[in-house]
């Protein structure tokens, strides 16, 4: 999984590219564990909606489903 999230440009020079290279990806890994499934498939729909956002909102969204994420498989998300 941290091959997928390293990938696409760097998160903070562009926070809103970056979320758009990250939404497919997240949504084809195929994960066995529900935990980590579920904490996934909420950073894809936090960085979906930033995308559409246009980075205007959704940080703090994006903040909580990468703790979620980090906090299943420490420090795969950025």
């Amino acid at each position: 999984m941290a091959a997928v999230l390293s990938d696409g440009p760097d998160p903070s020079a562009d926070p809103v590219g970056y979320a758009e290279a990250q939404i497919l990806p997240l949504r084809q890994l195929r994960l066995s564990n529900g935990a980590i499934t579920a904490a996934v498939d909420e950073l894809a729909t936090a960085y979906h909606q930033l995308f559409v956002a246009d980075g205007s909102s959704s940080r703090h969204a994006v903040a909580i489903a990468e703790s979620s994420v980090n906090a299943v498989c420490p420090r795969v998300a950025p």
